[in-house]
């Protein structure tokens, strides 16, 4: 299997998902099939979190579709089954992952990170099961790991030992910050879901390897996201002059403007990167640009 060939982007923006169905009226259009999903969010956004494939392992069939979608330039990051994270918990799950890489095999090249979202109970004693596991990938493929267990956000021993694997294995770790969705009054179905759902660990911005993932969980007012972003402002700039590439993933509760938040989030990073270099527009269709234009009148 060959390398991506396609020149990396300074910072890859992205969604929790591809297919929403609030977004008929912005991101897609009236009208769009099921099916042009995928091709019309990808003509804005670069990447998107592949959650569909934690719960279940897609068709080949499927998967080539995907690829067929998307440009060249799009990048996936696909999750790992629970199969292999939560049931085996990374145990003799060797085969299970070969099968799962080789239904994958269609859009290999365009997946830019393969998240391994561990459980809380994955603890410091299991460290030992990431390492050998982590082992069982190909060399040349990128990979995420995001852990839920306390002791790894304390800042002690075993979180210093889980940053040292990673850092040896060129794997990253996967950065949650729920700060903002914390910081939101629980008033709606959504918001209580979404606490009780995500996980309300530090935030510990630390790079790894070569593509940090910031899982940005935000606040239904958009508005409010500004002050826990402010750091991001900060901290993105920094690992892209140091060469590495990140990963931008903006999530909302009920994700149904999630595509306006992280339009404008970025737009901040983008005026506020501005003298390092010059990242890419990404730019809503015309019928929602104009729909945001009325919303900031």
């Amino acid at each position: 299997m060959s390398l991506p060939m396609h020149p990396p982007l300074p910072l890859y923006l992205g969604l929790s998902q591809w297919s929403h169905n609030h977004w008929l009226q912005s991101l897609y259009g009236k009208g769009c099939k099921n099916s042009d999903r995928l091709s019309r969010y990808a003509e804005v956004f670069h990447t998107v979190e592949g959650n569909t494939t934690f719960y279940a392992i897609p068709s080949m069939t499927t998967v080539k579709n995907w690829n067929d979608a998307t440009p060249e330039s799009f990048r996936f990051t696909f999750k790992i089954p629970q199969t292999i994270t939560h049931q085996q918990q990374l145990r003799h799950s060797n085969q299970s992952l070969v099968d799962f890489l080789n239904t994958m095999s269609p859009v290999e090249e365009k997946t830019g990170c393969w998240m391994i979202q561990l459980p809380a109970r994955f603890a410091p004693n299991d460290l030992p099961l990431l390492d050998a596991f982590l082992d069982q990938f190909p060399k040349h493929v990128t990979t995420g790991v995001e852990v839920r267990h306390p002791a790894f956000f304390a800042k002690g021993d075993e979180e210093k030992a889980l940053n040292r694997m990673l850092l040896e294995k060129g794997s990253n770790r996967i950065i949650m910050d729920s700060r903002p969705v914390f910081s939101a009054t629980p008033n709606t179905d959504a918001i209580i879901d979404a606490q009780k759902k995500k996980p309300r660990v530090p935030v510990h911005a630390i790079a790894t390897a070569d593509n940090p993932v910031i899982r940005f969980i935000g606040h239904p007012d958009d508005a409010c996201n500004d002050p826990f972003f402010k750091n991001w402002l900060q901290r993105l700039p920094l690992w892209i002059a140091e060469g590495k590439t990140p990963y931008l993933f903006i999530h909302t509760p009920d994700n149904n403007r999630a595509p306006e938040s992280a339009v404008r989030l970025y737009k901040s990073l983008q005026q506020q990167i501005s003298s390092i270099i010059a990242l890419p527009d990404v730019k809503l269709p015309l019928h929602q640009q104009q729909d945001q234009q009325i919303k900031l009148l």
